[in-house]
């Protein structure tokens, strides 16, 4: 039999500082322990379930005193859904912590001359911010200890229930939290959620059941914009028509303010909408959300902010950043449906966008049109494959190359490749500083970094956004 390894569990632990991905920092022992469900100035105790030689990672097990930054969280499952870690912290403590995540990934993982980080831009609406959320109907209830513990004492067995309309667990592929109010979205979001889980149970429709793959409600996109359009995407695992129609139709009659509706039908084991085609049941079948006097089409697979308002101010900065004045071709990597491009277009000579997603390409052009700028083009295709001498005599050479990848950052070879294409100005937006980190290090080859600029997207999370402006050094060409 294989000998179980001994618990252990460090005691009165003063908790110092936040590190990555929202855990908190701590040292005892000679090394260095990264704590979940921390704050900084809590007296802790902490199972270690990794514990190397120089570093441990643990989970607090009871806490002895609470640190005086500390606040009570306005949402009644926090700690449960993992939707908003920092609600225990006051808003002005979040965004110190994240202006240190933003210097302390570039100075250390970087390694790059900096100039000073500039002080982070926060959001001026703190709650029902975001303009898209993804509901999730599944049979696997999630239940907290005490209320198992009640609903055992009182004979309740948690199989009988008929399942939970909410977000998933973190780090459970099959357990989703039973939600009574969101605060991240406008209402009516939280009551068409529950007209629709609650239809559901009336009708003896099944919530999905993500280990046996088999049920009927499985999800609901809702998107909101701030023109006032609302966009219902409902996800179902198999064909019921007149069930369907029944439902759609007593959301239109109870919820005027759906502007679009739409059903898609997934029979795939995992939950995303790649290859699938939403139906248009009520509407345009779109939505369309204003920046600044821009105005963007959103379809139910469209990728947008999901933070209009502060989706604004980075893209503010961006252009900034980018400092045109009319003379520029620039380039838009990753450019999804091309927001970041068109909202810069007015100061841009040419607009070149670039993405590897056909549907996305697709709005991006739609939206150009959509906002008469002749002056923008967008192509399918990855941008180490496609930009070579024939694309820069076909769109021109860039003279300004504005990039933002997903978290996991650029690929070695698109980094390689700006390097060569050698653009005078480099503007990076990243949803991950210490990927970004990482790729500056690389860029350090050509390029000086002039300006940092974070922007808190997320209020409550632990993401933020970080824009960096890189200037080509023409002695190093």
């Amino acid at each position: 039999m294989r000998k179980q390894k001994k618990q252990v569990v460090l005691e009165n632990i003063l908790v110092q500082d936040y590190a990555a991905e929202g855990k908190s920092l701590a040292r005892a022992d000679g090394k260095v322990i990264f704590i979940e469900g921390a704050v900084p100035g809590d007296l802790v105790d902490v199972l270690l379930y990794k514990n190397k030689a120089d570093w441990a990672e643990g989970r607090v097990t009871k806490t002895h005193t609470y640190s005086p930054d500390r606040v009570n969280p306005f949402c009644t499952h926090f700690g449960v859904c993992g939707g908003c870690q920092w609600q225990m912290l006051p808003y002005e403590k979040q965004l110190f912590y994240k202006q240190k995540q933003v210097s302390d990934n570039l100075s250390r993982i970087g390694k790059v001359l900096l100039p000073p980080v500039s002080p982070i831009i926060g959001a001026d609406q703190t709650t029902q911010y975001r303009n898209k959320l993804e509901y999730t109907f599944a049979t696997g209830k999630f239940i907290p200890t005490e209320e198992f513990r009640r609903m055992k004492a009182e004979g309740i067995h948690p199989g009988g229930l008929p399942g939970a309309a909410g977000f998933h667990v973190r780090g459970f592929f099959d357990k989703v939290v039973e939600i009574d109010t969101c605060h991240l979205q406008d209402e009516p979001t939280n009551l068409i959620r529950k007209a629709v889980a609650q239809f559901a149970i009336t009708h003896t429709m099944p919530f999905y059941d993500t280990r046996l793959h088999r049920g009927w409600l499985r999800n609901m996109f809702v998107r909101n914009t701030t023109t006032g359009e609302w966009m219902i995407n409902i996800v179902v695992g198999y064909e019921a028509e007149d069930v369907m129609k029944k439902l759609l139709d007593q959301l239109l009659a109870t919820f005027p303010q759906i502007t679009t509706l739409l059903y898609t039908i997934n029979t795939k084991k995992n939950d995303s909408l790649f290859a699938l085609e939403p139906q248009v049941y009520y509407g345009k079948g779109f939505i369309v959300e204003k920046l600044e006097d821009f105005s963007f089409m959103i379809g139910p697979k469209s990728f947008f902010q999901t933070n209009t308002r502060q989706a604004e101010k980075l893209y503010n900065v961006t252009r900034e950043y980018a400092e045109l004045n009319g003379t520029q071709v620039v380039y838009d990597l990753y450019c999804g449906t091309g927001s970041i491009g068109i909202y810069v277009s007015k100061l841009a000579k040419k607009i070149v966008g670039v993405e590897v997603v056909e549907e996305a390409i697709m709005d991006a052009q739609k939206n150009a049109d959509l906002n008469n700028i002749p002056h923008a083009s967008f192509f399918t295709g990855d941008v180490i494959d496609i930009c070579d001498d024939a694309f820069f005599d076909a769109n021109g050479r860039p003279d300004t190359v504005i990039t933002d990848p997903p978290r996991a950052g650029m690929h070695e070879k698109l980094v390689k490749k700006l390097l060569t294409i050698a653009a005078p100005t480099l503007v990076y937006v990243s949803c991950n500083p210490a990927t970004q980190a990482r790729d500056l290090a690389m860029l350090d080859e050509k390029y000086s970094v002039e300006k940092i600029q974070p922007v808190d997207m997320f209020p409550h999370t632990l993401h933020i956004e970080n824009v960096v402006q890189l200037k080509l050094r023409y002695d190093r060409i």
